[in-house]
């Protein structure tokens, strides 16, 4: 039978695609191997968040085409729809699909080992409406879950070029959400809910993010943790904060985006907030939900920031106390508003910038860790051996579970110790 190898690169919501086009592939009778491997037929979900990720897919084709020229090759996702006519000038392309029209690929595929051709399947995604439905119901390769059920951004912030490779927001119906969160929760303890901006899920059906997950606890009893990829501060309802706080079964970990940490340089960007407005909202979630982890993406050097305003951030970080920081220096893209604001900060200045956070980063995601010697916490064990088991908490904090544990189940530990930059423990 013909194989396939898959590649995916940036975030979370192109994981779930990536794994539903797998499902459906394996469906038609393909084998999977490793993308390292040669393979009759590649598919590499893409990425355009950056420069460096749009680099990184290209490297990915160029590698596949090594292995195999001969293979049909089929490029998906945000770099397709944003550079479509780059991609259609790849003559080694076969296939090409944007950011809308996955649920056909393995269709596709199936026809082009039959007809080798080139098909060019790249829409404009702006004018989609309709939530596209992929389906998987187990992820192979790992032990925790991701479930898409959000797509697009209707926000424009200045430096994001995902409203253009996403297009408008919309979401995944309820009763299919439920439907699937139950196929997943047959094969894994955690899911992960996913979306461009999960925290605006169900607005075209009156049904708010935090209602959505109450169903899907209450139909998945085997499901022990939901947990949400990401979510904007202004998104986090008291309604949710209500859930959380009560069902121990939601994970206690919100990665809540601040971008920058002070207020000209968020005006730039066109972010919906101020830095008191963030600070107070952290503040009531780490009221209402105690030892909360609270982390965070970060840009550094966005358009004429300068070293002062690079100061303000610093003591955001420091006030926010989060938990972990994902820092990435400014990268310009064709096509957004950061075009015309402002000058372009020195490469090297947002080198240095960057390396600052990273290491306070690293202090105080060490100094959280610590905070739980001596405490218990339910770790999801991901990886074993014949000594230990290795995990995450609730938190979200990894954990080496010392003694026989069996995979894919969540275990109560008490940390007794940290080593080896990670906390360590036994089971209770």
């Amino acid at each position: 039978m013909p194989t396939y190898a898959i590649c995916t690169l940036g975030c979370k919501v192109n994981t779930f695609e990536a794994q539903a086009v797998s499902s459906a592939l394996k469906s038609k009778g393909l084998v999977e191997v490793d993308f390292k491997e040669k393979a009759d037929v590649y598919c590499i979900f893409t990425c355009a968040v950056t420069n460096t990720a749009e680099s990184k897919s290209r490297k990915m084709i160029s590698q596949a085409l090594r292995r195999n020229p001969d293979a049909l090759m089929c490029v998906v996702g945000c770099l397709v729809q944003i550079h479509p006519e780059d991609m259609k000038d790849a003559d080694r392309i076969d296939l090409l699909v944007g950011s809308s029209g996955k649920e056909l690929i393995a269709d596709r595929v199936m026809d082009l080992l039959e007809d080798r051709r080139q098909i060019h399947e790249i829409k404009d995604v702006r004018k989609e409406a309709e939530f596209e439905g992929l389906f998987t119901d187990q992820f192979e390769h790992q032990t925790r879950a991701y479930l898409k059920v959000q797509d697009g951004c209707n926000q424009f912030c200045s430096y994001c070029v995902i409203p253009y490779a996403r297009g408008k927001e919309r979401s995944l119906k309820p009763s299919e959400a439920i439907l699937q969160a139950k196929a997943l929760s047959e094969h894994h303890r955690e899911i992960v809910l996913a979306g461009i901006h999960t925290g605006r899920y169900g607005r075209e059906y009156d049904k708010p993010l935090h209602d959505l997950m109450k169903e899907m606890l209450e139909a998945c009893p085997k499901l022990e943790r939901l947990r949400i990829s990401s979510i904007e501060i202004s998104e986090i309802t008291d309604e949710f904060l209500d859930l959380m706080a009560s069902n121990p079964r939601v994970a206690h970990h919100l990665h809540i985006p601040v971008q920058s940490g002070c207020d000209t340089v968020l005006k730039r960007m066109n972010r919906p907030y101020t830095t008191e407005e963030f600070l107070k909202r952290v503040a009531e979630i780490r009221q209402r939900i105690p030892g909360i982890s609270i982390s965070t993406d970060l840009i550094v050097g966005f358009q004429s920031e300068t070293d002062e305003e690079f100061d303000e951030t610093m003591d955001l970080l420091k006030k926010a106390n989060f938990s972990f920081v994902h820092c990435f220096p400014f990268s310009m893209k064709n096509g957004t508003a950061a075009q015309h604001i402002g000058k372009t900060v020195n490469e090297q200045i947002k080198k240095q910038r960057a390396q600052k956070v990273a290491a306070w980063s690293d202090l105080s995601k060490k100094s959280y860790e610590l905070s739980f010697i001596g405490k218990e916490v339910d770790v999801l064990i991901e990886k074993t051996t014949e000594l230990e088991g290795f995990g995450h908490s609730s938190e979200y904090v990894p954990v080496r579970v010392l003694g026989n544990v069996e995979k894919n189940t969540v275990v109560r530990v008490v940390c007794t110790h940290y080593e080896q930059g990670m906390l360590s423990g036994k089971r209770v």
